[in-house]
């Protein structure tokens, strides 16, 4: 019994925190966003509207999944995985292009982004598919094998959205290394994935150009975003100008609202508020961290690693970009960045989760 009640008050510490987090990234979304609803489509809530349409729809989802038995989400591991195939495909062919990148599948009124679909369609095929064969998983050859169906994906979703591309492929990786018993095998894939990086980045020459301008931004013109956002994290100081109070926001740092918005924070909120931030996406991943070391099968300690590696891989990647560590790949930050479809699809991942959760004993 003692039990029983010290894991519904972590499964209640996971939920608030994802509330918590969502209902922060709506407030911080309004304050980033409202100069650009009001000068783009005349009315400053029109993100916020939609942002918290797509948040409202996700909670409901993330309660209906939690309390269905993670096992029998299995059945549509194939399905899922060929729908996120096809749907990948559908982008390059009839894609919706923004900013010069094809991303987006219309129908109808609805607007969607097919990748964030693919990275939970990996995660529960992977967890489904690596569950039934971690026996063999000692070979270097089946860890491979077991890597293949991930490919695909990767190089449907990398054509037009490098970023997403990592993700999904680090999430790949992760849900093998959980499940391997032998560790040693992940410095040659490594070593592989490292090589093949190389040679992706040098076929298009404006994956290098990227490297240039994160090396020196200021001798780009494409570099002014980047610059923007050091500039409104540099303005922030400790405790920044006070929410709604930044300037980099009123057309200086362009679609402050995306991928950039961790710059607008830390200009409005300080180090102290990003700091908060930051803690808030420790805790959820810790506590995926401590759901998949106690679930009751390989399956679900896959689901509930699956779920972490996104949320860390992408956390990390945005920030990385944000304060120029890394090269700008167009990443956004999860619950707090625009875009529905992300949020949708990552509580769907949080409800999995806690189905797991809910089978501990």
């Amino acid at each position: 019994m003692e039990r029983s009640e010290k894991k519904r008050r972590y499964d209640e510490a996971l939920i608030t925190v994802v509330l918590i987090l969502a209902a922060v990234g709506l407030v911080v979304l309004y304050s980033t966003s409202s100069y650009n609803g009001s000068i783009k489509f005349h009315d400053r809530f029109y993100y916020l509207k939609k942002q918290g349409f797509a948040t409202f729809i996700g909670l409901l989802g993330m309660v209906i999944v939690s309390r269905v038995d993670y096992h029998r989400w299995a059945a549509l591991a194939v399905p899922g995985y060929l729908a996120a195939v096809a749907l990948s495909v559908a982008v390059m062919l009839f894609g919706d292009e923004y900013n010069g990148s094809k991303r987006w599948l219309s129908l109808g009124p609805v607007s969607f982004q097919p990748s964030e679909f693919a990275k939970a369609a990996v995660i529960l095929f992977l967890a489904w598919l690596v569950s039934r064969h971690a026996g063999k998983l000692k070979k270097f050859r089946m860890l491979l094998v077991m890597l293949l169906p991930a490919l695909p994906l990767v190089a449907l979703v990398g054509a037009s959205n490098l970023s997403t591309a990592i993700i999904i492929f680090g999430i790949a990786v992760v849900l093998l290394f959980v499940a391997s018993p032998n560790y040693s095998q992940f410095i040659w894939m490594g070593s592989a994935g490292a090589a093949f990086m190389a040679v992706f980045l040098a076929m298009e020459s404006y994956r290098l150009e990227r490297i240039a301008i994160w090396r020196s931004p200021e001798d780009y013109e494409k570099g002014y975003q980047t610059l923007q956002g050091l500039y409104a994290i540099g303005s922030g100081g400790i405790f920044g100008r006070g929410l709604g109070n930044s300037v980099q926001k009123l057309g200086f740092l362009p679609e402050a609202q995306n991928d950039m918005i961790f710059s607008i924070i830390c200009e409005e909120l300080g180090l102290a508020g990003a700091g908060i931030i930051v803690l808030l996406f420790f805790l959820l991943i810790w506590r995926f961290f401590v759901i998949a070391e106690k679930a009751p099968d390989l399956m679900g300690a896959l689901i509930a690693s699956g779920a972490m590696a996104h949320m860390m891989i992408q956390v990390i990647l945005n920030i990385a970009v944000v304060t120029n560590s890394i090269p700008n790949t167009g990443i956004t930050l999860p619950f707090i960045s625009y875009g529905g479809t992300s949020v949708l699809f990552l509580l769907l991942e949080i409800g999995l989760v806690l189905s797991v959760s809910r089978l501990i004993e």
